[in-house]
């Protein structure tokens, strides 16, 4: 096992995402650098990749020119859903119909460029299918509109399933569907949802595995659905469960430690 005093530079990682994983430091994530003392100050400085560093060493080891695992990109778009959908359309990956409304004047414009229903999201810090609204009703978009901004508003896509599709160091190492329980639009686990391991089909594999690379996410769980045809992404989910993991039997530390062992990450 990895110790302070090992010849080589030791794989440092901050966060417990591989405290599992015996070729791996984990330091912890302390809130002030000078917190580390002199020996593992010194190993985060030499490491050649800072693993799972947290959105608050990200970017600073970004800033050094310091890899980390996840990229500093992949946290950048954590649990912002205003900032994915702008890069979904920048990068020309398919997403469903979404606007971003601020402020009284802007949200006033909704029924010009969406009809009801429609889905309402919580913009900022919401997952496992919390802040996610039906809106049937102009009552209802009204009380949105009141209690959240910006408002996010979406094409309502009739759906009784999507994928969670997880991306690592580039390749598809999981995949499955989420069905959504009678009488709700949400698929997530947290909300009711079930998982089936039916095969998912290749072309969503391959949507996923180009949104990762175009998006420089290096360690995300793609939430991926089919209508009328058409594959879209629903959203980036960098603190995904392993629950699917379970249920397919894949244990998610080892996995990793494969992935750090043959250099994918």
């Amino acid at each position: 096992m990895c110790n302070l005093h090992d010849r080589h530079t030791p794989r440092v990682a901050l966060e417990g995402r591989l405290r599992h994983c015996p070729q791996v430091i984990t330091l912890g994530v302390r809130p002030n650098f000078m917190d580390y003392d002199p020996a593992e100050r010194q190993m985060i400085r030499a490491a050649d990749v800072v693993y799972y560093p947290s959105s608050l060493y990200a970017d600073l080891l970004d800033a050094m020119g310091k890899r980390t695992f996840p990229s500093y990109h992949t946290y950048k778009f954590a649990q912002d859903k205003v900032k994915q959908t702008a890069l979904f359309q920048m990068a020309e990956i398919p997403h469903p119909r979404t606007r971003v409304f601020f402020g009284k004047r802007q949200k006033s414009t909704i029924a010009d460029y969406f009809s009801l229903p429609l889905i309402a999201k919580i913009s900022r810090g919401s997952a496992l299918g919390k802040g996610v609204f039906l809106i049937r009703t102009a009552e209802e978009l009204e009380r949105y509109c009141q209690c959240f901004s910006p408002a996010y508003i979406q094409e309502y896509l009739p759906l009784d399933r999507d994928m969670r599709i997880v991306v690592i160091g580039g390749r598809v190492v999981h995949a499955y569907w989420r069905l959504a329980q009678a009488g709700n639009h949400r698929t997530n686990l947290g909300a009711g949802g079930s998982i089936d391991l039916s095969p998912i089909p290749q072309a969503a594999l391959d949507l996923a595995e180009t949104t990762a690379r175009r998006c420089r996410w290096d360690d995300v769980g793609l939430d991926i659905c089919r209508h009328d045809g058409q594959y879209y992404v629903l959203e980036a989910n960098m603190k995904y469960g392993h629950e699917g993991f379970r249920r397919a039997g894949i244990d998610y530390d080892r996995l990793m430690e494969r992935c750090l062992l043959n250099g994918e990450i």
